[in-house]
């Protein structure tokens, strides 16, 4: 029996809202890795079944289907790699019982990812640098402040970000820590770039491309620095590697682009997308728990993650 799609989005939110530092990714993970726990399944198809149920369950709640859809793919892969003797049981019990071992494996492993981002950007930061960086990346964040507790002194402008002003959050979070920061308006990121030594970005979901969906102005931001010769740095969990191929922002998901209260209404055309795609020749290099890569080594490091 699967679960309610209600009940899965409330367990979902209830990580969320039980943690201020868990990722929508992790908590994705941590939803469907309490169903494994819970699972009566007898097959390995069935289990699949009631696993996918979940995954567009999650899909349909307003958090960024992005990061939802990437770290459900991930998981299920992780936990299904399972030996063919051992599939071959016929006490499905024994299965179950290796797939929840992997899933506490893969939930530790993803738990260190922001710890090993930080440590490889450490060496990127100068003292006294001006750094930009837009809206609100917890990811972004735990570098900066890992790196300010390292002893380096910097100041970080930081993009309103509208239309959530999820950029005054990352102010705040900032300043409350001793970090000089500025808020800029969006409008204002070519006005700032020369003075800028590098721009920090998050993301949603890095594409195979090497390219990268993440809050709307992103795009902005990272054209105006190629045309400046100024660095830009992507952060971002492996499980937000993405199985998805755009060129353009036309070929963005809709899922990707808009909420799912937004795609239930049927009527996009009054709706901004609260998302863009940067192409890969506009991202210097991407931070990864995998370690450090170029956005042309993204579809390498897909092909490993899913074989």
């Amino acid at each position: 029996m699967f679960a309610d799609k209600d009940a899965i989005g409330s367990e979902f939110k209830k990580i969320l809202g039980s943690d201020v530092e868990i990722s929508t990714g992790l908590a994705s993970i941590k939803t469907l890795y309490n169903i494994l726990n819970r699972s009566t399944a007898t097959t390995a198809k069935e289990l699949s079944e009631e696993l996918r149920a979940a995954a567009e369950a999650l899909e349909e709640t307003d958090y960024s289907s992005t990061s939802i859809r990437s770290a459900c793919e991930l998981f299920t892969r992780f936990i299904s790699l399972a030996p063919a003797d051992l599939l071959d049981d016929k006490d499905f019990t024994t299965v179950l019982n290796f797939y929840r071992s992997r899933g506490d494996l893969f939930i530790e492993r993803i738990a260190k990812s922001r710890t090993l981002i930080s440590d490889c950007c450490r060496p990127f930061f100068k003292n006294n640098s001006n750094i930009l960086t837009h809206s609100y990346s917890k990811v972004v964040l735990k570098t900066l402040l890992d790196a300010r507790e390292a002893g380096i002194w910097f100041h970080v402008y930081v993009t309103e970000s509208q239309p959530d002003s999820s950029g005054r959050k990352m102010l705040l979070a900032l300043r409350e820590k001793g970090i000089h920061s500025t808020l800029v308006l969006d409008a204002a990121v070519g006005y700032v770039m020369e003075r800028m030594d590098m721009c920090f970005l998050g993301a949603e979901g890095v594409m195979e491309t090497g390219g990268i969906i993440n809050k709307i102005g992103t795009l902005n931001l990272a054209v105006c620095a190629k045309y400046m010769n100024k660095p830009v740095y992507v952060m971002a969990e492996s499980i937000k590697f993405v199985k998805e191929y755009p060129l353009n922002q036309a070929d963005i998901p809709a899922d990707f682009k808009y909420s799912s209260t937004a795609i239930k209404s049927k009527d996009l055309q009054a709706e901004h997308p609260q998302v863009d795609y940067t192409p890969p020749q506009f991202i210097t290099l991407i931070f990864t728990d995998l370690g450090i890569m170029t956005p042309a080594a993204v579809g390498e490091e897909l092909i490993k993650l899913y074989t």
